[in-house]
């Protein structure tokens, strides 16, 4: 019954006002999610960005075309500097899931820390715990590729 902890950070050339508007909107959540997982949000939305206390619902098909419900809450946000979404119904029997944004010369620095915890306990970790860090790094690998698109890629020089 491991607690699993993934990490990203990537250095963006963008100011921290760019990053924040396009980060803080769940608007553009699909737009850095990778085709296969078949991610759609399909509740309400109350507002352009996150506040705490803030439902989103998906639908996502990450294995086999397998669809789950998933149901998250922003828990925190210190705007422009930091959120984190936590799991309220889903796939996983622990999600917290933080966004950092620091200003840095030339642009910006985003690190995201995922905690999770597969259900099943030592035999969910045995048969799917693998699976499912393997899936987690391709969406950050896929992410950390299409935000080089939207925004452009870091530079050693600057």
């Amino acid at each position: 019954m491991s607690v699993h902890t993934i990490r990203s950070v990537q250095l963006i050339p963008i100011s921290p006002a760019t990053a924040w508007e396009f980060f803080s909107s769940p608007h553009n959540l699909q737009a850095i999610t990778p085709g296969d997982v078949h991610f759609r949000i399909i509740s309400t939305l109350h507002g352009n960005r996150i506040y705490p206390g803030q439902i989103i619902e998906y639908r996502i098909k990450p294995f086999w075309g397998i669809e789950w419900y998933w149901m998250t809450e922003i828990t925190h946000v210190e705007e422009g500097k930091y959120f984190a979404d936590e799991q309220r119904y889903g796939p996983y029997s622990l999600w917290h899931h933080q966004h950092h944004f620091r200003d840095v010369p030339g642009g910006l620095e985003m690190t995201d820390i995922v905690h999770y915890k597969v259900r099943g306990g030592w035999m969910g970790d045995m048969l799917v715990g693998w699976l499912v860090k393997k899936k987690l790094r391709q969406i950050f690998d896929f992410r950390y590729k299409k935000i080089e698109e939207l925004f452009g890629k870091w530079e050693q020089h600057q």
